[in-house]
């Protein structure tokens, strides 16, 4: 399966261009020496950066803070500890690392600690912190802005870790808060919008424990584990307000909105191993989870309908939800000749959402409305596939592949819990075929050249972007020299889903190229270059004032990525690190938007660039200085509400004791 929707593709391609860039900051030169310190039958390697980071924006600081976010601070840009006993038989431990990235106040901080002693036990801790800020100006006018913190902590301690036997303990938490703003709608059919605040807090515990058994020719793996959730946001109105559109007479003078969301996800996990031959190896997953949930809507408003009257309006709403989930994948490799390899792969999915929840509304005292609604719905996925290897000449291998899976969904929707003549249910199952072939070549030792199609059938495909008909094509060619490096991609992905009241076809075309030098040890260059072409046109259905319309929507994007970057290397003592990234979508070359902003081609032309440079000086075999510099330019050809500039960099140093 392949993305063929166009802000997948274009994320990819953004991803590869800012891949291609050495970061600027935190340095990756070293210091001291390779091998560390010896220390009291330890052997210690340590580093530590303290630097200041500083920037300089335009535009809309906004979208800057939503995309990069880097400020003005002092922080400890990265550091890194390890220690060793030197015989593998330390007094309290074998093994201690430490390394942590952007602490203080980079909005992108990390820690990850490893501690451990040979044959009794390793303990893993992964910390990050991700601070978020959209304005989210484009959508709604900054009315449903979020600056929120999230924290994220694994600790993962094993047991007897070199022995055959060994016991597994975890715990995960994922934690989100922070304010943000949002809009509701009160009073009667003729509704004004109101801008109330958010207290987002959000909660996730996980618990995990279980065992691995190691025996001559399997290995087993058993994990029982607990998920708590919980949130607990908040939304009120600080103070009377006339809504967004006062020119009518709606108004709201107070409002209150509590929404808690508890539940718990107990799960059980289990992993097999084998080789019960040489010409056979076995891997066999499974895992069960149920979900139940339980919410509380509290909701109280006081203020002015449209015709002046006072209005005091109540809503209540709670439930329940349970969603049981079931998985098993089972792999096999076969190797029945030393030229040809076996593999299939079979997996299972099958999860069921079902609960109810009740609705009551009071408006002055006087109960409006009440419901009782039940609903389920029900996924279960089959997918087996085949592929098999042929080494014809050990420079020429062919490959080919059977794929196949098969999905049916299942829902009720029922007025009570008992069934009803009343109750709409629906069923629709989706079969996709698919098969592949392609052959790998090496004419000559450093060159290999790589060819491969693929075509897919599917009988019901279950939204209107969905792969139906299907074919994909795709080659690749890479030279490997001792200095010089060159790879070159196609790609070509075509797909469409028509159905009696829509249509939806794709057209992806994609071809990259990347090489890289490094003929002499004081200079090395690589640079990167991909184009991505995508059309889509979408069948559009709905209903308007009862009665049916239709039309088209066609999406156009032209993506062009590059990057390049050069590393020298003065008299091992100074180090000069430059690059250089621009990504455009042009889309379909037009220089204006026009005058209707629904035209029948729609495309989004954009362009983001970003230079930078750092140098980093050896001072003392222990000592170095850095500095850094990186512009970030972005901005759409239609609009200059997005678009921003900011000038970043940082003064550091790096040293050991």
């Amino acid at each position: 399966m392949r993305l063929t929707a166009p802000f997948p593709a274009m994320l990819a391609l953004l991803a590869g261009a800012v891949s291609g860039q050495v970061p600027v900051a935190p340095t990756s030169e070293t210091v001291g020496r390779t091998r560390g310190e010896d220390v009291k039958g330890y052997n210690v390697v340590h580093s530590f950066e303290l630097g200041y980071r500083f920037r300089s924006t335009g535009g809309n600081l906004g979208k800057y803070r939503s995309d990069v976010n880097y400020g003005n601070g002092i922080r400890l840009l990265a550091s890194h500890l390890t220690v060793h006993s030197k015989d593998g038989h330390g007094r309290w431990f074998d093994e201690l690392t430490l390394s942590t990235m952007g602490l203080g106040n980079d909005p992108y901080q990390s820690a990850a600690l490893r501690l451990g002693r040979n044959r009794l036990f390793r303990y893993d801790l992964l910390w990050r912190l991700n601070a978020y800020y959209n304005p989210a100006l484009p959508v709604s006018l900054g009315q449903h802005a979020m600056d929120t913190r999230r924290r994220l902590q694994d600790h993962d301690l094993t047991l007897l870790p070199q022995s055959k036997l060994r016991f597994l303990f975890g715990y995960s938490r994922n934690s989100q808060d922070g304010p943000a703003l949002s809009t509701v709608q009160q009073f009667g059919a003729h509704q004004d919008e109101f801008p109330v605040f958010a207290a987002l807090r959000r909660l996730r515990n996980e618990y995990r424990v279980g065992g691995e058994l190691s025996l001559r020719r399997m290995k087993i793996t058993l994990l029982r584990g607990w998920e708590n959730f919980r949130e607990d946001s908040r939304q009120t109105l600080a103070a009377p307000s006339p809504g967004n559109n006062p020119a009518d007479r709606l108004a709201l003078r107070s409002f209150r909105r509590e929404e808690p969301y508890h539940g718990t996800t107990p799960f059980s996990r289990g992993v097999l191993v084998s080789e019960p031959a040489p010409w056979l190896t076995l891997n066999l997953r499974g895992s069960y989870a149920i979900t139940r949930r339980d919410f509380v809507l509290d909701e109280f408003a006081t203020g002015v309908d449209r015709f002046g009257a006072d209005r005091a309006r109540q809503i209540v709403v709670f439930g329940s939800g349970r969603r049981p989930v079931a998985t098993a994948n089972l792999t096999l490799n076969l190797l029945p000749a030393e030229s040809v390899t076996i593999a299939n792969h079979t997996a299972f999915h099958h999860s069921r959402m079902e609960g109810d929840h009740v609705y009551n509304e009071t408006v002055n005292n006087a109960p409006v409305f009440t419901s009782l609604p039940f609903e389920y719905l029900g996924i279960r996925t089959l997918a087996n596939s085949t592929d098999l290897n042929y080494r014809w000449t050990p420079r020429t291998t062919f490959f080919a592949g059977y794929h196949f899976s098969q999905r049916r969904v299942r829902s009720r929707r029922q007025a009570e819990r008992t069934p009803s003549p009343d109750d709409v249910y629906g069923e629709q199952e989706n079969t996709l075929h698919s098969g592949l072939a392609g052959i790998r070549v090496r004419p000559a030792k450093p060159l290999s050249i790589h060819l491969d199609g693929e075509i897919g059938r599917a009988s019901r495909p279950f939204y209107p972007v969905s792969e139906k008909n299907y074919h994909a094509m795709s080659g690749r060619l890479a030279y490997r020299a001792r200095a010089f490096q060159f790879t070159a991609f196609s790609k070509v992905n075509y797909n469409t889903n028509s159905s009696r009241i829509t249509a939806y076809s794709s057209r992806g075309r994609t071809y990259a190229a990347a090489g890289s030098w490094t003929g002499v040890s004081w200079l090395s260059v690589d640079a990167g270059y991909t184009k991505l072409h995508l059309d889509t046109v979408s069948g559009l259905a709905y209903f308007l004032g009862g009665t049916a319309q239709s039309g088209r929507s066609l999406y156009l994007s032209s993506l062009h990525a590059g990057n390049a970057a050069a590393r020298v290397n003065f008299r091992q003592r100074v180090d000069l690190i430059a690059g250089y990234q621009l990504v455009k979508d042009v889309g379909d070359g037009r220089s204006t938007m026009g005058a209707n902003a629904f035209a029948a081609a729609q495309v989004f032309p954009l362009s983001y660039q970003s230079p930078s440079a750092r140098l980093s000086v050896r001072l003392r075999s222990k000592l170095r200085w850095n500095a850094g510099y990186q512009y970030y330019g972005y901005g759409e050809r239609f609009s200059t509400a997005q678009g921003y500039r900011a000038h970043t960099g940082f003064s550091s140093l790096l040293w050991s004791f």
